[in-house]
């Protein structure tokens, strides 16, 4: 061995050659996403994002930062933010306004005078805005059975059909789990969403799957939403566990699950409904366009 090149010598060489390898593989993926997040969206999926989980983001910045990303809607807005929308050139996919919240839906007969009065207020202005849809809400069981909650849902829902139906709007009730955030919940299972559908027998209702909700409640996503697309209107995302980033730290695998979507013929809109974990506005705009890049296949 030259005199020049002493142990030390020749271990500080080996270090530095096996730092620079290992950096390689991380260099590598930076470059990857850096490409990813340049490139136009495919256009194979309508890209939404829903409001409440951004409220510390003015809704004219989401707007800004949402049509940058080639998200073409918010969900969850109502009739006071919907301008603000349009002078982004944005939907709403799946607006609000209309209801007494989650808890008290169409399965008790007690609310249902309150309902329809409201859903026939707010159906013609959501048609008059441009949009399709308006979401609903089974309401908590409070010790019915699903067969009562079923026949009560149907009977209120049928009333508002006809209207529904004239101004070309379909009322989407969300399936939500009643394990976790929303105790108690009458529409927690996809079974049950699909058979008060197929009672009130119109194309003006029908469900929003939501992938985060449903993984805790039954799991087996990409079968189920294959076996009842035809009822489906609407999807939202939401990592399990947490219902944050849809990343590898929570276990559905999206693109597969975006890849069936698709395989169903579905037209529609599929919107971000985790709660980003970073606290500062660029942060949970960086994890929602990660989201919006590996949702588009």
């Amino acid at each position: 061995m030259s005199a020049k090149l002493t142990r030390r010598s020749v271990a500080k060489k080996m270090l530095g050659g096996t730092a620079l390898l290992t950096s390689l593989p991380s260099l590598a993926m930076e470059n990857t996403q850096n490409e990813e997040a340049a490139r136009p969206l495919k256009g194979n999926i309508n890209h939404s994002v829903c409001r409440w989980c951004y409220d510390k983001i003015p809704l004219e910045d989401l707007c800004k930062a949402a049509k940058e990303m080639g998200i073409k809607s918010i969900d969850l807005v109502g009739p006071e933010e919907w301008p603000v929308l349009k002078k982004y050139g944005l939907v709403s996919a799946m607006p609000w306004g209309a209801g007494l919240g989650i808890e008290k839906g169409f399965n008790d007969p007690q609310y249902h005078e309150t309902l329809i009065k409201s859903y026939e207020d707010m159906i013609p202005k959501v048609a008059a805005a441009g949009f399709s849809t308006i979401i609903c809400f089974s309401g908590n069981r409070n010790g019915k059975t699903e067969e009562q909650g079923l026949e009560n849902a149907a009977l209120g829902l049928k009333k508002l059909m006809p209207i529904a139906e004239k101004h070309k709007v379909t009322m989407v009730m969300e399936l939500l789990n009643s394990k976790v955030n929303h105790k108690d919940y009458q529409c927690d299972r996809t079974s049950w969403g699909v058979e008060l559908c197929k009672r009130i027998g119109s194309e003006n209702f029908k469900l929003l799957y939501d992938i985060y909700h449903m993984q805790i409640m039954e799991g087996d996503i990409i079968r189920t939403i294959k076996e009842s697309s035809k009822y489906i209107a609407h999807y939202h995302t939401g990592g399990n566990p947490g219902r944050h980033e849809i990343d590898e730290t929570q276990e559905i695998y999206y693109p597969a699950v975006m890849k069936a979507i698709l395989e169903t013929g579905y037209k529609g809109f599929v919107a971000q409904e985790f709660v980003p974990t970073p606290k500062e506005p660029q942060g949970q705009l960086t994890s929602l366009k990660k989201a919006v890049i590996l949702c588009d296949i």
